[in-house]
């Protein structure tokens, strides 16, 4: 939340971009509620690495704002969040990382979706979601903590409303409509904001992304 937009790196080497058509880096990054790579995913060895979220604009060109240590294994996938709240005076944000834990067994007739959790100050987070069409109701797995997601959890196809639910309430804290979940198709619903925020407007309102693993 406030943060800048970074560039994301793996150890020393950067992995997301924005393209330029100058042959000059681009001062544009990856910025707050977006996913790098456009949700897409970058090969990388595996083995240890810190990864770090930098500046991307001019003024304080390739600070990082986050480390994250994580140790990647051979052909599994993995996601790296900048997360919480952005300090203008230290210039850091929290971060952490999570394995893409895709279901062994598959079927193509269903959509997948799991929840991270990723507002510092809410408490544990579960999201449900409503088919439009029916009303029926499917819980993506069970309540989620801060920093954590859930597993990837089948839903049959269709468009949904997304309801995040404070651990133990039946009523919903946040909200995102008609959201369509594909059959064959795997998905990540992030929680991004600050709880306390009431706005349905506001750019650091708590709010329900939806991104495309596979």
């Amino acid at each position: 939340v406030n943060g800048p937009q970074v560039n994301f790196y793996a150890n020393d080497t950067k992995v997301t971009a924005i393209t330029s058509t100058t042959g000059v880096e681009s001062t544009l990054g990856t910025g707050y509620g977006s996913a790098g790579l456009g949700g897409l995913y970058s090969a990388l060895n595996p083995g240890q690495y810190s990864f770090s979220g930098r500046i991307s604009a001019t003024v304080d060109k390739d600070l990082p704002i986050a480390r994250i240590a994580g140790t990647l294994v051979a052909t599994k996938a993995y996601s790296v969040y900048l997360s919480g709240f952005y300090d203008a005076t230290a210039k850091t944000t929290d971060g952490f990382i999570l394995e893409d834990n895709f279901p062994a067994t598959f079927d193509f007739t269903q959509a997948y979706v799991r929840f991270v959790h990723a507002i510092a100050n809410a408490g544990p987070l579960q999201l449900v979601v409503r088919n439009t069409t029916t009303n029926a109701e499917v819980p993506v797995g069970t309540s989620v903590a801060y920093k954590a997601g859930g597993a990837f959890v089948p839903v049959p196809a269709g468009v949904y409303d997304l309801n995040a639910r404070l651990a133990g309430q039946t009523a919903n804290a946040f909200t995102r409509t008609a959201v369509n979940f594909v059959a064959g198709r795997v998905y990540t619903v992030g929680a991004r904001g600050d709880i306390t925020v009431t706005s349905t407007t506001a750019v650091n309102r708590p709010f329900l992304d939806n991104t495309a693993n596979r």
